[in-house]
């Protein structure tokens, strides 16, 4: 079992919902993207989604956005994500890593490259945004050969067939997009998250976690009311572009702590 297999069906042993918060990588300025990593777990952090800064980032909102404007113009690559990683590691060795991005910088690097840095940094799952299922049936199979789970995303949108070609190949987990838009975006229909989820789990036999509109720790609890885990990133981001930077990491630990009390309320 991958890492985060592991960690799903302990929660699930336990009966606790899984929280998943999102930061992107370089932001807001690269030497503090380690701490806040750290920081996620400390408040209580099941899985960690490490966003790779890129340029156009089309399903994201202007929260994410800009945060990714900024760290490129720190200079972080993709290689510099995978140096982050590898540092975390040598300091945590439990908690299960999430690369979340696009496919140019991954291309760019050479999929094989990748796939072989990322498992020496210690990555667990990978989600490409533009990779759509019917066409990285190679890239995840190389994923699971190197023990590392392939993430995929379902939207409101998305057909009977959609679902099941991603059922098919996800492991890990699978993130379901609970708005129609981009990140950060408009208000969550708890009904209609909750009504799309037979229809998933009757192809998918992963935990789901539900993201897109999060904002605090009563929506959060009405989330994982009906889903197996809690996504949330652009309220994380917002939190650190209105914080000043020597308290950024503390901040973000309480936030998470508030969220991770709430749904184990």
């Amino acid at each position: 079992m991958s890492r985060i297999q592991t960690t799903l069906s302990a929660l699930t042993e336990k009966n606790r919902k899984g929280l998943i918060p999102f930061i992107t990588a370089g932001f807001p300025v690269p030497e503090l993207t380690v701490s806040l990593m750290h920081a996620l777990v400390e408040g209580g952090a099941d899985i960690i989604e490490l966003g790779i800064p890129f340029s156009d980032p089309m399903a994201d909102g202007p929260v994410i956005q800009r945060a990714s404007e900024q760290a490129l113009e720190h200079g972080v690559s993709l290689c510099h994500v995978l140096q982050y990683v590898h540092e975390f590691r040598t300091v945590n060795q439990a908690t299960p890593i999430v690369l979340m991005g696009y496919a140019n910088p991954i291309e760019r690097m050479g999929v094989k490259e990748f796939i072989q840095a990322a498992k020496e940094a210690g990555v667990d799952g990978v989600l490409v945004v533009d990779y759509p299922p019917e066409e990285c049936q190679e890239f995840a199979v190389a994923l699971r050969s190197s023990n590392m789970d392939p993430i995929f995303l379902l939207a409101p949108t998305s057909t009977d067939e959609r679902i099941e070609q991603v059922g098919q190949l996800a492991s890990g987990y699978v993130y379901y997009v609970s708005l129609k838009g981009v990140t950060g975006s408009g208000h969550l229909d708890l009904a209609a998250v909750a009504a799309a989820m037979p229809k998933i789990k009757k192809h998918v036999h992963v935990p789901v976690g539900v993201g897109f509109g999060i904002r605090d720790a009563q929506t959060a609890k009405a989330i994982a009311s009906v889903s197996d885990a809690v996504v949330i990133g652009s309220r994380i981001i917002q939190e650190l572009e209105n914080t000043p930077r020597e308290r950024a990491v503390q901040a973000v630990r309480e936030f998470i702590a508030g969220i991770r009390k709430a749904l184990d309320a």
